[in-house]
């Protein structure tokens, strides 16, 4: 019996679900169940297509590829979570660079 291509991220997209609480979708299967739940009024071209690549992440298309629409869309709409780890390695070198 072959297993099913699995649709899990490398890395999951943190994003800012409910009152700001960040949220880690880590396949493309848990990327959809959120989007389902977006409200039809706020649906445009960037949720159909990442909706159609986290469908299409067993099998058809890489997870990555998916997973890289769905960030393009969280971002769109202002619910990606910063990256953490980039802003506290920026943070110890300073604005400039420098301590």
């Amino acid at each position: 019996m072959a297993l099913l291509p699995s649709d899990e991220f490398e890395r999951p997209v943190v994003i800012l679900a409910g009152a700001g609480i960040p949220t880690a979708v880590s396949s493309a299967m848990e990327a959809y169940m959120f989007l389902a739940d977006w409200p039809k009024s706020r649906r445009d071209t960037a949720f159909s297509f990442a909706v159609k690549a986290c469908l299409a992440a067993v099998g058809e298309i890489e997870p990555a590829t998916a997973r890289g629409l769905f960030a393009s869309w969280a971002e769109k709409h202002d619910i990606l979570a910063p990256d953490v780890a980039a802003f506290a390695s920026g943070r110890r070198h300073g604005s400039h660079g420098t301590v």
